[in-house]
């Protein structure tokens, strides 16, 4: 198993929970995936020469004790369409994958209740003028947020068993920055239980004025350079939140190179910063131009 794989397993188990990714006992090459929030479980095979070529999806391992029939079919297609959308050649390729098979599942159940709702409304016509219900089956919390804002995710990178993700998005006003952060840690329990989402923007207002702000969230002086940093590239009319998951094992000094590591790649992803990839996955070496 290459190292990158075995980097990669460390990222994805930090941050979607132990044994999401776990191999299989008969063969090596074939690992587990218990999609998070899904009942199904899938079979993947990883060759050798993996990232340089796609993973195999075999097929279903189990479609759980309360898993419908036709979910873990259904489970299984969409992640073979996420994997081949996401994939590049000498990457690795699950974490896209995973967020991406999850951004397909809840389009799917998005329509599965919009017909639900439908056919109960015609079961409902004859009881007109009474008090809808249909919005108490939406948490009041998740109702509220609007749509979700325009992420940007970096790899993860994962070092002594700690993992960092930074997020970027766009914002033209302090408000708008603090209704992302809110959105984000109100819609994402992994991301709300973090050990830390250390943030940072910077935005130009009208007439000359300018906004800048950041959050350490108990990561000490760790938001006053991710600001530093946005100001030496010199970004503005944007914000970056980068999340750690503690692995326990202290990192010291390091912890926050890691930190702008993985914010710079959040912002080359972006678009903000043009730098050529060089390295693989999680933790991969960058070089910038």
């Amino acid at each position: 198993m290459s190292e990158a794989l075995l980097d990669e397993i460390e990222a994805i188990n930090s941050i979607y929970g132990d044994e999401t990714l776990s191999p299989q006992d008969q063969d090596p090459s074939i690992l587990i995936l218990n999609l998070p929030g899904e009942t199904a479980s899938l079979r993947l095979q990883f060759p050798p020469t993996y990232p340089d070529v796609p993973p195999i999806v075999l097929g279903t391992h189990s479609s759980g004790v309360l898993g419908k029939r036709g979910t873990a079919a259904r489970d299984l297609a969409l992640f073979r369409d996420a994997v081949s959308e996401v994939y590049e050649p000498g990457l690795v390729c699950l974490f896209d994958a995973i967020e991406k098979v999850q951004e397909l599942l809840s389009a799917v159940k998005e329509g599965e209740e919009a017909d639900d709702s439908h056919e109960q409304d015609d079961d409902d016509d004859a009881q007109e003028g009474n008090p809808s219900t249909r919005s108490s089956t939406i948490p009041f919390q998740e109702a509220d947020l609007g749509p979700p804002p325009p992420w940007t995710l970096s790899v993860p990178f994962v070092e002594n068993k700690s993992t960092f993700i930074a997020r970027v998005a766009p914002v033209d006003s302090p408000d708008q920055a603090a209704s992302y952060l809110q959105h984000l840690l109100a819609s994402d329990k992994r991301v709300r239980t973090a050990t830390h989402n250390i943030t940072a923007w910077r935005i130009r207002g009208p007439n000359g004025t300018s906004f800048q702000d950041c959050d350490d969230d108990g990561e000490t002086a760790a938001g006053g350079r991710l600001l530093h940093l946005m100001q030496l590239m010199d970004l503005w009319d944007t914000m970056v939140v980068v999340t750690r998951w503690y692995g326990g094992v202290k990192l010291g000094p390091r912890r926050f190179a890691l930190i702008n590591q993985t914010a710079r790649d959040g912002f080359v992803r972006a678009g903000l910063v043009k730098e050529e990839v060089h390295g693989a996955g999680a933790g991969g070496r960058r070089r910038g131009r």
